[in-house]
């Protein structure tokens, strides 16, 4: 692929409204599109805002009111804010387009950044993004049955289970202290014309108590975390910004992206009219 150019629109102090952000995507998308510049990726920070892809079910919104941006990404609703590191890759794709190949480009490259910090991280099956992985519950921690030690946890029996119904114990932004699985990075795209737009937000320092208003990405059973809170330490968005740049460079710029592969439609056999049979 060719060079991959990167934009900083703004962190800390220069903050950039969604709004903002989400109208420069689309005249940098459009722009792409007519190939009058190359591939571009913007990166920024957003002041606090709460962001609903075409997925989002009206119960995973926020129960007070607050309010939501829709938007035309995939996926549900998550939250944007001080402390996370936004990007938004702009990229023309071969057709027809592997959006998923995209989306997997997109996690190698934040998990190597997490990986240079010192924090591992990994894919899950069947989930998008960026995950911490809790620790497997052995035996003797699983809810014991009957009598007065009855403890059951109501997220195994009830998909509809509300963590912010529930008090702070459920919270997503405290599922490591249940040692649940937890997102570190989200990753939400859209494409539109062969080229991309939206696309990741990792959680350098924020509060993620942000994100105990709403069902994050639509997930009741694993929470958030960021890098400082894994690693204890005082991470900015200005420490991991040059290490993000170095490996979405790396992976974006020196993958070459295939076109979907499309199975061949099976050949149709002809019938043919049946002839009379000949005369005895």
């Amino acid at each position: 692929m060719s060079e991959l150019r990167f934009v900083r629109m703004g962190y800390g102090a220069d903050r950039v409204e969604y709004q903002a952000a989400w109208d420069e995507q689309r005249r940098v998308h459009a722009a792409r599109f007519a190939d009058e510049i190359p591939d571009t990726c913007l990166l920024l920070e957003h002041p606090p805002v709460y962001t609903a892809g075409r997925r989002t079910s009206d119960s995973e919104r926020p129960l007070d009111g607050t309010p939501v941006i829709d938007v035309d990404r995939g996926g549900k609703i998550t939250w944007h804010g001080p402390g996370q590191l936004v990007g938004y890759p702009i990229m023309k794709l071969p057709r027809p387009v592997d959006v998923v190949a995209h989306v997997r480009r997109l996690e190698e490259a934040l998990i190597r950044t997490c990986a240079e910090f010192g924090l591992e991280t990994s894919r899950v099956e069947g989930r998008s993004g960026v995950w911490v992985l809790g620790e497997p519950k052995a035996d003797a921690d699983r809810p014991a049955f009957g009598g007065l030690s009855l403890d059951l946890d109501p997220r195994l029996h009830d998909e509809e289970f509300d963590p912010r119904l529930n008090g702070p114990e459920y919270a997503p932004s405290n599922a490591g202290q249940r040692r649940e699985d937890r997102k570190i990075a989200a990753i939400g795209i859209r494409v539109a014309k062969g080229v991309t737009m939206h696309g990741f937000a990792l959680n350098v320092n924020p509060d993620n108590t942000w994100f105990d208003r709403i069902v994050p990405c639509g997930i009741r059973d694993a929470g958030v975390t960021s890098l400082a809170n894994e690693l204890g330490s005082a991470l900015t968005i200005a420490d991991v910004l040059p290490v993000a740049e170095r490996h979405l460079a790396d992976i974006l710029e020196n993958t070459e992206p295939r076109p979907r592969a499309v199975e061949p439609a099976p050949a149709t056999v002809e019938s043919t009219p049946a002839q009379p049979a000949p005369a005895a």
